[in-house]
């Protein structure tokens, strides 16, 4: 029998998948579950207990909450990427992640197929066959939903024919959760006008009064919540349960999806929005001019370019390179005030702070340098432009 390595979540067309290669297509399914930080001890038990359930030949779930921070997140953070200046790239982040630990997986176990559950209106299913075609080549890409255009009753349908019964009923959201945020889909989300009602959203405000938090970083990376210091994942975790409570993260992105259409979701982020906030205001004291100027632009570049699925791109580990490099003097705490529903930024302790006394105080008195200094200097720094004036005048006057 052929091998096919199945993505599977646990949910309808990743069981009717699972069903449809063994029992259709005579495949031994083998599932394969990536935690990228969204699946409690629980849920990963669950979705084990059902994969075995229908018949599959072995079932495994990799833990990649790590890699998925070591490979991705830092560099988002690094480059206070979010997309066209809101979306922390919660869902688009999370599935390069599982693609490629479901190619490595393939490959491992010498797999003929790899099958996932993408229907054929995402970003989704750019993103597995792009990382599979590239790491696992000549392995049949197989995606039963997406290939005969299924409606979830016809896969209900097909479920009952094999004796497996699986609610018809639709959940009103659908709710997608990583370590980097969670994504919020509805009918609201579906038309260009709308919010999401207060119930759609996973985590209930339950913080009315105010707080404040302090963040440490080292080289760019959060490695302390309110001075208790932890890898970057825990204290990912620490604040997203601190700050979920305010309802702080939330909104709605709207952006271009892969295949060309506009795209509209709702998101919850408190912890990625506040430590991408955070560490830019951080860097905006210890970093300069021109080296703030180059990191907005490779790292928009490296969003956009992650976000298309375009991960395995040499140019990403250069930019990666060039990001990590930026962050040796990124080092310090950040102070900020949360409110329902928002935040506040108090400023920034660092060593490494441009902004010290000693060199002058914005606007008040300078220590560096003397009023003929600054004579000088403009007239140098303005010379060509006036030259330009000079010599344009002169023409024009023939």
């Amino acid at each position: 029998m052929k091998k096919v390595v199945l993505a599977f979540s646990g949910g309808l067309d990743t069981s009717y998948c699972a069903i449809y290669l063994s029992k259709d297509l005579g495949y031994e399914v083998h599932t394969l579950t990536v935690n990228t930080g969204g699946f409690s001890a629980e849920e990963v038990k669950e979705i084990e207990k059902r994969a075995l359930s229908l018949g599959v030949a072995s079932h495994k779930t990799i833990d990649e909450t790590r890699n998925y921070y070591d490979k991705v997140i830092r560099y988002l953070v690094f480059g206070n990427v979010l997309k066209n200046g809101t979306y922390p790239l919660s869902v688009s982040a999370e599935r390069m992640s599982q693609a490629l630990a479901a190619a490595s997986y393939a490959k491992e176990l010498n797999a003929d197929a790899v099958a996932h559950g993408s229907t054929g209106a995402g970003n989704d299913q750019v993103r597995f066959d792009m990382i599979i075609q590239i790491l696992h080549p000549g392995a049949e890409i197989i995606t039963p939903i997406r290939d005969k255009k299924l409606s979830r009753e016809e896969e209900v349908a097909f479920l009952k024919t094999k004796g497996i019964h699986f609610s018809a009923e639709k959940a009103k959201y659908s709710i997608n959760k990583g370590i980097w945020g969670t994504s919020v889909g509805g009918k609201e989300t579906l038309n260009s006008l709308g919010q999401l009602p207060e119930e759609a959203w996973p985590t209930q405000v339950t913080r009315k009064d105010s707080e404040e938090v302090k963040l440490g970083f080292e080289k760019g990376e959060l490695i302390s919540v309110n001075g208790k210091q932890s890898h970057p994942v825990e204290a990912i975790h620490t604040l997203q349960a601190l700050a979920g409570a305010f309802g702080i993260g939330r909104d709605i992105h709207v952006g271009d999806t892969i295949i060309g259409i506009k795209g509209r979701v709702g998101f919850e982020a408190a912890a990625p929005v506040l430590i991408v906030k955070a560490h830019h205001a951080l860097e905006k004291h210890v970093l300069t001019k021109w080296q703030l100027s180059w990191k907005d632009q490779l790292a928009q570049f490296y969003g956009n370019w992650l976000h298309e699925g375009q991960y395995l791109d040499p140019v990403m580990r250069d930019m990666e390179a060039f990001l990590t490099s930026s962050q040796q003097n990124v080092t310090g705490e950040v102070s900020i005030t949360l409110y329902p529903y928002r935040f506040q930024i108090n400023g920034i302790t660092s060593r490494y702070d441009l902004m010290s006394a000693k060199f002058g105080k914005y606007g008040e008195m300078n220590l560096g340098w003397t009023g003929d200094d600054v004579k000088g200097f403009t007239k140098i720094f303005g010379n060509q432009v006036g030259i330009y004036y000079q010599v344009k005048q002169e023409a024009e006057k023939k």
